[in-house]
């Protein structure tokens, strides 16, 4: 079982940035790949991302694509959700999941295996 913890949210106004990052420990990293997602109150969980370990491919909702970025640092076992050109609609908790590599080109929260608990982002306007 991968062990997740997400860290650097906080709360930020419109148009600001912020990086948040997910320090995973486990199984094999080559076996899975790293998705982000968030959930906003009273909202379903949304896939927001997702990066491959063995490769750094990744692919992104439309609803983040151009001002979301992730990358990882393989050496820090950490993944990075780079987020820049905040909006008020982008406040949720994000959470980081990982998922085996045969599910790679998964969006729904019930692929992805492991969990973090989450950290909160806050984008006042």
């Amino acid at each position: 079982q991968v062990q997740l913890v997400e860290s650097g949210g906080g709360m930020v106004q419109t148009g600001g940035s912020l990086r948040l990052s997910c320090a995973s420990s486990g199984p094999t990293f080559s076996d899975t790949f790293m998705g982000w997602f968030r959930q906003a109150p009273g909202k379903e969980r949304e896939f927001v991302g997702a990066e491959s370990w063995s490769s750094g491919s990744t692919y992104y909702s439309d609803s983040v694509k151009g001002r979301f970025t992730i990358s990882r640092d393989s050496a820090k076992n950490t993944i990075y959700l780079q987020m820049i050109s905040l909006r008020p609609e982008d406040t949720a908790v994000y959470y980081c999941a990982a998922a085996p590599r045969r599910r790679w080109g998964a969006t729904r929260s019930s692929d992805f295996d492991s969990w973090g608990r989450g950290t909160q982002v806050t984008v006042s306007s």
